[in-house]
């Protein structure tokens, strides 16, 4: 039974929207003296083995950066990076926040980044 409730877990996750992740409340909400550029290089560099090609997309006080799905298409994370004096303000939002059993290389990703 929990393999099956894993799986389509996995199966919705593939289902969501940036739209619909952004609205999701943030898994990890931080701060980094690192400024939004270099923090999404961080990003990148560090889930390109596991996620494949990371889209970064400019924002008025920032970057966003959508992380691909493993398993389908259409995106599981959404990083909202925004500048602020002396770094940055980190917002990462996950499609499947609710799921315990979540695969975990985006939320090491995003605090191996933070100040290293």
């Amino acid at each position: 039974m929990k393999r099956v409730v894993l799986m389509l877990a996995f199966a919705l996750g593939g289902c969501a929207t940036v739209s619909d992740i952004s609205q999701t409340p943030p898994t990890m909400n931080v701060i980094s003296g690192k400024k939004p550029q270099e923090y999404a290089r961080c990003i990148v560099d560090k889930l390109a083995n596991s996620r494949g090609a990371l889209q970064i997309e400019p924002q008025k006080d920032g970057v966003r950066v959508i992380v691909p799905n493993k398993l389908s298409a259409g995106p599981t994370a959404v990083f909202d990076i925004e500048n602020r004096s002396g770094g940055s303000s980190i917002k990462l939002h996950e499609s499947m926040s609710n799921v315990p059993v979540r695969p975990g290389d985006v939320g090491d990703a995003a605090n191996a980044c933070i100040s290293g």
